[in-house]
């Protein structure tokens, strides 16, 4: 019981660090607060975020292979492949934000301009579709795990 404690603590912690570094992101990827200070910020964020997302698997990992239900449970359940494709596709759609952030990093040490309101836009939207994937997912889990 300890066990299967710990590891849902340690995934309920990974899910706030990721909602947290994402919420941050959106926050701060915005054309009208752009600087040289916010582009290397986000591209920190964007790495803590991705340590966030990898715990949040291997937490869930951990869950399915070790937790009390077992992994025959948890494949058996059509929600929880709902949920492993939403958390697939917010994955996906992090890497463009992701690669942006890297280029605009690499921009301004070469000397670039700040990136241009088209392309901060751009970018948001990216992170705000995830942003409102997330709370999704989370809704998911409780239906599942409530039976339903």
């Amino acid at each position: 019981m300890t066990l299967e404690a710990t590891l849902a603590a340690l995934h309920i912690l990974a899910i706030l660090t990721l909602v947290v570094f994402l919420s941050s992101q959106a926050a701060l990827c915005r054309t009208e607060w752009m600087n040289a200070a916010v582009v290397r910020r986000l591209a920190r964020l964007d790495v803590i975020y991705l340590v966030a997302a990898v715990a949040l698997l291997l937490t869930g990992l951990a869950r399915l292979y070790w937790g009390t239900k077992g992994i025959s449970w948890y494949v058996s359940q059509p929600l929880f492949h709902v949920k492993m494709t939403l958390f697939v596709l917010v994955a996906g759609l992090s890497i463009k934000p992701s690669l942006t952030f890297r280029r605009w990093v690499r921009g301004l040490a070469a000397g670039q301009a700040l990136p241009d309101a088209q392309d901060v836009g751009s970018t948001r939207r990216w992170i705000m579709v995830q942003a409102h994937l997330v709370p999704v997912i989370a809704v998911i889990a409780v239906f599942w795990a409530r039976g339903m």
